[in-house]
């Protein structure tokens, strides 16, 4: 089988990073799959890729303050790019043929990158099964209807892909419901679950060995992901420790990892406020930063899906201070998760030093009460899905597939 997956990346990892734990298990679990990636995010090389898996870089959009599109790196304009992405898009369809094009998010692709390529395939593959691939909330119900009805995504959703795959489910978002999606949009829609995370390449008790904590030490470790937007998260952590230092309080051994995409200057003023703290080491990236989380006694974070799966996967307490703007689905995972007593979590707007290391210190002294509980099989459930697409799938009865391991 050959898969064909497409992440835009305009703003930070998240995309790219869920696409590739999908791409990894599948290739794990299915036999003879060949993955073909195509990506505009700046650090898809930085990443760690599976073998039996490609890409191909398109040239990186980005967004400014306003969330307006803009090159970020080529001196031409949006719209100029967009065309060349769409023709190396189309170009990797007609060569590669895919057997199944999995589209991660905006149904026609950024600034309709896709469209060339969707109707070519209509045309031309109609054996290809394109799939939909949405996480479990996109952004507040009327934003999200709004855009989907100016985009006419409904009507391209209904006329171009086979399904729709939510990372999700109905019980923390019942996405269809909240999107007002026809009922032969629903049809379409798989509800997969949230997908699990492993443990990471380095074993708990060695990581905490190399960063000197010992058996009776806490270890906190602070990640805003890509880190584009995460400077005010970090610097009010860092104020916080200060405060508990001039009061003399315990200040718990810790861990910032600022991102890749944090601006240079921004992360010289971290570094220069947090070479005052000996327990604190603040790092730029790690392509094994769920090593990290599961090194920690808590973590502090934003609430971007991925990294809220791997804190659940790792079963780990945490604060989350979700992003707001230019959406509001940070928010709303981050009060739902809250809501069904799987993590703490702090609105930016109410965010202060005190309130952060108060919540902080809950985290570190009583777990969150329903984290043990939560199921995390969407990985053996997207693989159950992609096997029914393969011609003469008689290799594993459906029950050995859908029980196969998450990687826990």
């Amino acid at each position: 089988m050959k898969l064909m997956v497409y992440s835009h990346d305009a703003f930070g990892l998240g995309n790219i990073r869920r696409m590739l734990t999908i791409c990894e298990y599948l290739l794990r679990t299915l036999p003879d799959v060949s993955i073909l990636v195509v990506s505009g995010s700046p650090a898809l090389h930085t990443l760690r890729l599976p073998e039996g898996l490609d890409y191909i870089k398109l040239p990186c959009l980005g967004r400014d303050a306003k969330g307006q599109l803009e090159a970020k790196y080529l001196k031409k304009m949006p719209d100029t790019l967009v065309r060349l992405r769409s023709h190396l898009i189309l170009t990797a369809a007609v060569h590669f043929q895919p057997d199944v094009l999995l589209v991660d998010k905006k149904p026609q692709g950024l600034r309709n990158e896709l469209k060339e390529t969707l109707a070519y395939l209509s045309l031309y593959g109609p054996n290809t099964k394109r799939v939909l691939l949405l996480r479990d909330i996109l952004d507040t119900p009327t934003a999200t209807i709004q855009q989907w009805q100016k985009n006419n995504y409904y009507h391209i959703t209904q006329k171009h892909y086979d399904q729709v795959w939510v990372v999700g489910t109905p019980e923390i978002f019942n996405l269809p419901d909240e999107y007002n999606f026809s009922l032969p949009l629903r049809r379409k829609v798989r509800f997969c679950g949230y997908l699990s995370r492993n443990s990471g390449r380095t074993p708990r008790n060695v990581l905490r060995q190399q960063l000197g904590i010992h058996p009776d030490e806490s270890l906190v470790v602070v990640t805003p992901g890509g880190g584009g937007d995460g400077y005010q998260l970090i610097q009010t952590y860092l104020e916080s420790i200060r405060q508990r230092t001039l009061a003399a309080q315990p200040v718990p051994k810790t861990v910032i990892i600022s991102g890749p995409e944090m601006p240079a200057d921004q992360r010289q003023q971290l570094q220069t406020q947090a070479v005052a703290y000996p327990n604190i080491q603040l790092l730029e990236f790690s392509d094994d930063l769920i090593s990290y989380l599961n090194a920690a006694d808590a973590v502090v974070a934003m609430a971007g899906y991925n990294t809220t799966c791997e804190i659940l996967s790792l079963r780990k307490p945490a604060v989350v201070v979700p992003r707001t703007q230019p959406v509001k689905e940070q928010w709303i995972r981050a009060k739902r998760f809250a809501d069904q007593g799987l993590l703490y979590t702090i609105h930016p707007q109410q965010l202060t030093p005190q309130q952060l290391f108060q919540a902080l210190d809950q985290a570190l002294t009583t777990k969150p009460p329903a984290i043990n509980s939560f199921r995390l099989d969407g990985l053996p459930r997207i693989a159950q899905l992609m096997h029914d697409f393969m011609p003469n799938a008689g290799y594993t009865s459906n029950r050995d597939l859908a029980e196969l391991p998450c990687a826990l």
